[in-house]
Order: C-alpha cells, then structure tokens, then sequence
C-alpha cells in the first residue's frame, strides 16, 4: 500500500492506556510514536469503541499499581474525543465486518479487533498504529500495521 505523510493512522487500544499508565515499561514509547505522528501530519482516528476499551482496560482491578477514578477515566475520554477524530459505527462498519467474517477465519474475542478494522475500512483508514502487531497480521491485506516497537 503506497502512503503519504498525511495518510490517516487509526490507535489501537493499548497505545492509548500505555499513554495514561506513566508506570508503564511502554508509556515513553507510545507517548512518542503519537508525537511522531502527529509531527509528519498524520491524522490520528479513534472510534467509540476504543473509547470502551479503554474504559475496561483502565478500570480493571489490578491493571495499575494504584486505582484510578472514574471521574478521572471519564475526564480522559473526554480528552481522547477532543484529541482524536472518531470514527463513528454504523451499518457500513456492520456491513464491513461481515465480510471481514465471512472471509478471514476470525472467532470469539478476535471479533473486536474484525470490529476495528471493518471501522478502519469504512472509513477509508489503512493504516494501524499498535503493540499486539500479532492480532492483526490476519488483516495484512486489508491494512498496515505500524507497531509501537519496530
């Protein structure tokens, strides 16, 4: 897939939680890799879906070494919406991942990454930027994956 400098990046999950856990072995690099792209013109994507993810992830017992509040998690997904574009769902992102299902053997929790990049696809976002680079190598075809750490 050919890109250029303002080709749209879509955030996995993860980049966004290592972000906010400044204890995490990963928040330098994911902290960076989103300046990074943001200095070369990339527009950064979310949907609502990271967004609860997220939620999840960050209000998880035991995920971080001391709790954070919802009042805090809320904050932060406010902050997210202002900071990012959102990719909203609807019946072409549905439409997307039932083909997606329908031809890349995918089941049970695989369906919420499907999910994201049917979102991406709908979209018109090929481009992926996230540390669980082995959930995605099944959608090759479909986008590029930009891992946290090359």
């Amino acid at each position: 897939m050919a890109t250029t400098a303002v080709d749209p990046v879509f955030v996995d999950t993860n980049i966004l939680v290592y972000v906010k856990q400044a204890l995490s072995p990963f928040n330098v690099q994911a902290t960076a890799k989103l300046k990074a792209l943001v200095a070369v013109g990339h527009p950064l994507w979310i949907s609502r879906q990271v967004l609860r993810e997220y939620l999840v992830s960050m209000s998880r017992p035991g995920a971080l070494t001391s709790p954070v509040s919802m009042a805090a998690l809320v904050a932060d997904v406010q902050g997210f919406e202002k900071q990012f574009l959102l990719a909203e769902d609807g019946p072409a992102v549905m439409a997307q991942l039932l083909n997606l299902l329908s031809t890349i053997p995918i089941m049970g929790k695989q369906i919420h990454d499907a999910n994201i990049i049917a979102t991406m696809l709908s979209h018109g976002i090929q481009r992926l930027v996230t540390h669980n680079v082995k959930d995605f190598v099944r959608y090759a075809s479909h986008i590029t994956v930009i891992p946290l750490i090359p």
